[in-house]
């Protein structure tokens, strides 16, 4: 790549982190290199409803070359990260080509986290990407499908079941979406089974579901679950999961489909530059958000765990997006000469829904739950999302979906190997 003679800051993960890093360096003497595995810019707080076939996998991703198309001074590389030398001060791609930086800014999200029992992955999915969403979204529509040619009671009975493990909003909004599914949309579209005699478990190992929200609405949000008719199973963790199965307690399911939101385990950044990380593999950073012994290299979002105001700051797009931001500022303001700032993050709020009519919302100074909580946490989506014609086409997809219960992405597609699992 061409020396500018400029100062080169290289990104390393194309979202929320990544890309408002990248927005905030706007204007600044610098040229940046901008690294992803995949081509799209992700809003992944919506991944669930690709899942469940509310929404079309365009509707919450954007190519990043269009969103920085304006931007000369960004050069957008598609490619895998394996390494970085921080000696040599240059990042290494899967090909063994080299990138070299002045100032790093890692942004590479997290994975899916097992606690030590990897051999689940097969049997219990998780949703990271557009891949696990249109994954998942096939596995729940077969199950119907398979379910509609199976003479076998117990094995149908199965095929119907679906058990989603951990309580967090990506659970209680998987469990939800998936009970109203089966409920609602596919209702009348079968003719040999009834859709809405599917079983939905939630299972959390904690005392309750959205623990990280006040308890009242922790309380609301199981009350929502149960109307619903999701079961929810609560203090017993899952012990064995394997093909077909899923043990809590001294309780085995027997269940198709098993899906996976109980935990996060962050990218390989701290194996990348060898140093401190947490128990999930996060670096433990400075307070302005550089890795310790490395004040050119920084890592925000999911890579990091960092404590603001004496609060750890929680794994959400929105802290990601802040670190990004302060990242930028402090590159900019070691460029000026002046003395850079420490991060402060600023918590907006806690939000999830609950199927098509419920929702729990807490900003702090006002706590909503119901249906005027659903079009809240719906107005807050629309508003983040990228472009008005996806503002629209959501919010279309979904006044539908409130006004009929009827989901149109409800396609079973393959790859091109033709995998059908």
């Amino acid at each position: 790549m061409t020396n500018t003679g400029k100062h080169r800051v290289v990104i390393i993960g194309g979202g929320f982190g990544g890309l408002s890093a990248a927005q905030a360096l706007q204007g600044a003497d610098v040229e940046i290199t901008l690294i992803d595995r995949r081509n799209h810019h992700l809003f992944q707080p919506l991944l669930y409803q690709v899942a469940t076939t509310a929404l079309s996998p365009s509707e919450i991703a954007w190519p990043i070359r269009q969103l920085v198309r304006s931007r000369p001074e960004i050069t957008t590389l598609l490619g895998e990260v394996t390494g970085v030398d921080s000696a040599a001060k240059h990042v290494v791609l899967d090909d063994d080509t080299t990138v070299p930086y002045d100032s790093l800014i890692i942004a590479t999200g997290a994975r899916h986290a097992y606690f030590g029992h990897d051999d689940w992955e097969p049997h219990a999915p998780g949703l990271k990407s557009l891949e696990d969403a249109t994954a998942m979204r096939r596995q729940l529509l077969l199950a119907f499908e398979q379910a509609e040619r199976e003479a076998d009671p117990d094995k149908r009975k199965a095929l119907l079941t679906f058990v989603l493990i951990g309580g967090g909003p990506t659970g209680v909004e998987l469990a939800g979406a998936i009970i109203e599914l089966a409920r609602t949309t596919l209702r009348a579209d079968f003719r040999t089974i009834h859709p809405e005699d599917a079983r939905v478990l939630l299972i959390e190992g904690g005392q309750r579901v959205l623990p990280n929200f006040r308890e009242n609405l922790s309380a609301y949000a199981l009350k929502a679950l149960q109307k619903l008719g999701v079961e929810v199973a609560l203090g017993q963790p899952v012990t064995q999961v394997e093909a077909g199965a899923v043990t809590y307690g001294a309780t085995t399911v027997k269940a198709a489909t098993i899906l996976w939101a109980a935990g996060v385990l962050a990218s390989p950044a701290a194996k990348w530059l060898g140093v401190e990380a947490d128990r999930a593999g996060r670096i433990k950073v400075e307070p302005d958000l550089s890795v310790p012994g490395h004040p050119e290299i920084f890592a925000v979002g999911d890579t990091v765990t960092v404590v603001s105001n004496g609060k750890p700051v929680p794994g959400v797009g929105d802290a990601a997006k802040q670190g990004g931001r302060h990242a930028a500022r402090v590159i900019v303001a070691r460029l000026r000469g002046e003395t850079p700032p420490t991060f402060r993050y600023s918590h907006a709020g806690d939000i999830a829904t609950i199927g098509r009519s419920a929702a729990v919302i807490d900003f702090g100074w006002i706590q909503l739950t119901g249906w005027i909580g659903w079009w809240a946490w719906g107005l807050a989506h629309i508003y983040f999302l990228i472009g008005i014609k996806n503002r629209v086409s959501v919010a279309l997809s979904w006044l539908w979906i409130y006004l009929t219960g009827h989901r149109s992405a409800r396609l079973i597609t393959y790859s091109e190997a033709g995998d059908k699992r």
